[in-house]
């Protein structure tokens, strides 16, 4: 199946799964000029993201995490939250457009895509939770947001609640 077909089945609206087709397949015509750091690597890789994302990053610091927000030209913000050992174990993101998931999601974005098609049809938001990947997704034109996260690698003390 291809990944038209996985993000028609996996129930988002129209607007959101052709703007989410729109961004896999430009992102698959760049291949291997787009670096792959973001959900579960090292927090160092949030500089990569940031030049690939054409952002600017300011950086919160609490006990349990870093929150590294990147803003984007199109108004768009993604957020990557890294843990005290340095690993990305969320991202969050909300604006006007959907960021490149490809990069924000890593090496976690091919299961994100197989994982959407098993999601009933209807407008909804997309939600995808398996015992080592949790992702939910929606919005409409000018209005998109998501989070994905680990569950294994949340810090103690640290709830989907709080990846805002």
């Amino acid at each position: 199946m291809n990944v038209k077909n996985h993000l028609l089945a996996s129930g988002l609206s129209m607007n959101v799964k052709n703007h989410l087709l729109a961004s896999a397949l430009l992102v698959a015509g760049f291949g291997c000029q787009i670096a792959h750091a973001a959900l579960g690597e090292p927090g160092a890789s949030v500089q990569s993201d940031v030049a690939q994302l054409r952002g600017e990053v300011t950086v919160t610091r609490n006990a349990l995490y870093e929150i590294h927000a990147i803003q984007m030209p199109s108004g768009t913000q993604v957020r990557e939250y890294a843990a005290t050992d340095g690993k990305v174990f969320a991202v969050a993101w909300n604006g006007p457009t959907v960021p490149n998931l490809r990069q924000t999601l890593g090496q976690y974005f091919d299961r994100f895509v197989a994982a959407a098609k098993d999601n009933r049809p209807g407008r909804h938001p997309l939600r995808i939770a398996e015992s080592d990947l949790v992702v939910h997704a929606g919005g409409h034109m000018r209005a998109f947001s998501g989070v994905a996260y680990l569950p294994q690698a949340l810090p103690d003390g640290v709830t989907p609640g709080d990846l805002k």
